[in-house]
This record gives structure tokens, sequence and C-alpha cells, in this order.
């Protein structure tokens, strides 16, 4: 088949295997839990944009962690929820779409890791660096910390889906229940080595970067604590890097669970609700998380609730 037609025809989507009525409790769920992601995460943002004081390097940096989990809740739910009210062999969706989808869930994927990285050398600055914090995170400094960040996911991520729109197809139907990398290069029945080398290399890279970077800064930071007698400093010290701790291992949990699982086929289902897990509990457990443990922006959220009910 024409490899060019190919791709503007329809691609089956394998979906969730689960019951009618498994189907309807999982599209309540997927639908609060996409919502509620939505309003906390743009509210968040909001906030932070309006709020002058909220204008911290610490602040502004976070703001783009809300951004990606808006795009990998976006990228995934909406879609999926219209296949749970689709029958199974309608469950159609075209080239195009399928390659953007899995253009943004890699992205989505990569900037979590990028994104804390980033955060945690603002902690390391300001917590190692006290006294240097305002002359080393200046406003050019956060553009080149927050270009890096999309930077570093969007250039590898680009050559990775790039790899596998190269290849012609001769399958049409997505073994998953959405588009990613696999299920595009699966589609071809040319050698795909260099994808398999390329897209394992990637993860590997990322994986190790983002473990090295986060575990040294958490390291130096711990030496510093442990050296300093100051315990208002260490205290906040520690609540502060819970905060970023605590969110990044929400981050790996949820990534490595349906890593492990693929290793298993008898639990092919359950990976694929691990990794439907992994756009839904980050995405939501974030604004909760540093929303509640930041001081400021805490303190906004009561004052706008009290506002409320003063009104009311």
């Amino acid at each position: 088949m024409d490899n060019l037609t190919f791709r503007y025809s329809a691609l089956l989507v394998e979906g969730l295997q689960i019951t009618h009525q498994s189907s309807q409790l999982t599209f309540i769920f997927l639908l609060i839990a996409y919502v509620f992601t939505m309003v906390s995460n743009i509210g968040i943002l909001i906030q932070i944009s309006a709020e002058k004081s909220l204008h911290q390097p610490m602040h502004i940096l976070f703001c783009h962690l809300p951004v990606s989990d808006v795009i990998g809740a976006t990228v995934l739910i909406p879609r999926l929820l219209k296949d749970l009210l689709t029958d199974p062999s309608e469950r159609y969706i075209t080239y195009v779409e399928c390659v953007f989808q899995a253009f943004f869930v890699h992205l989505y994927g990569t900037t979590s890791h990028t994104i804390l990285m980033i955060m945690a050398f603002d902690r390391y600055v300001a917590i190692c660096n006290p006294l240097r914090y305002p002359t080393i995170m200046t406003n050019k400094m956060m553009v080149k910390l927050s270009t890096g960040a999309w930077a570093a996911a969007i250039l590898p991520v680009g050559i990775l889906i790039g790899l596998s729109v190269r290849l012609s197809h001769c399958r049409s139907i997505i073994p998953n229940h959405f588009c990613d990398n696999a299920s595009l290069f699966k589609l071809s029945c040319e050698n795909t080595v260099i994808n398999n080398v390329y897209g394992l290399t990637f993860t590997v890279v990322l994986l190790a970067s983002s473990l090295g970077w986060v575990l040294m800064t958490y390291l130096r930071i711990a030496m510093v604590c442990l050296k300093s007698k100051n315990n208002a400093t260490n205290s906040k010290a520690i609540k502060t890097c819970s905060t970023h701790l605590t969110v990044y291992v929400i981050l790996l949990i949820s990534g490595f669970v349906p890593i492990f699982l693929h290793r298993f086929s008898e639990y092919a289902e359950n990976r694929k609700f691990g990794s439907v897990m992994f756009h839904v509990i980050p995405p939501g457990l974030n604004p909760i998380i540093y929303g509640l443990q930041a001081k400021e922006i805490r303190q906004r959220m009561l004052k706008l609730c009290r506002n409320k009910v003063n009104s009311s």
C-alpha cells in the first residue's frame, strides 16, 4: 500500500478491553479527574500570573509544570473518553492525529522530568547559595532554564517521532489504547532497529540525567542542612524540598509501573490502566501538593475563598 495514502487513512485503536459497566465507571472517573486537573492547574497559572507577590523565580519556574500537566491530560483523556463511548470496532483515528498524539504524549513525559530538574536547581541555589540567589536567578537565567527545559524535550522527542514517521506502513491497527512512538513504528514491516536503539538510548539518558541531577542537588542540600545550626532555615528547606521530592517520587512511580508491567503479558490490561494513571495522577496531584505547601499560593487561595464567602 502506498505510504502517503496510508497516512491519511483510518487506524483502528484497540482501546481498553473492559466491560460495558466498567467503561461507564471509568468514563465518570476520568471525566471528573480531567475537569479537576484542568481547573486546578489553570487556576494556579492564573493566580500566579495575576498576583505580583507570586512573581518569584520559584513560582515562575513552577508555572511550567501546570502547562506540562495540562498537555499530558489533554492529549490522552478526551480521546479516551470518546473511545469509551464508541463501539470497539469503530475506534478509528487518522494517521496524522496519531502522530500528533504520540508527539505530545512523549513531550509530556519528557518535560515532566526536565521541568522538575530546573526546579531542583532553583531550590539548590536558594538553600546552598542564599546570598547569591538574587544575582544567579535573574530574569535572564529563568529564560535560559525555561527554554532549556522545553528544548531538551521538544528536540529529542521530535527526532523520536520523526524516525517513526519516515517508515512505510503495512498495518492499520494500534494495539494500544492511545498512540505513542512504539505504536507508530509497529505499523511498519521495515527494520526498526534504529527506532528501538534511539528510543532506548533517549529513555536511559533522560532517566539517568533526571535521577542523577535530582540526587546530586538533594545530597548537596542535605550536606548544607547538616552543617547549618539554624533550625528555622533547615525547617524551611526541608518543607520546600519535601514538596518537590514528593512530586518527583509520584512521577517516577507513575512512570515505572506501566514499564514494569510491560514485561508481563498476562498484565497487559493492567499496564494500560497504569499508563492512563501516568496522565491522571501527577497532573491531578501536583497542583494540590504545590498549592497547599507553597505558603504564598495557599494564603492567596484562602483569601479568595474568604472574599467569595463574604460577598455571598
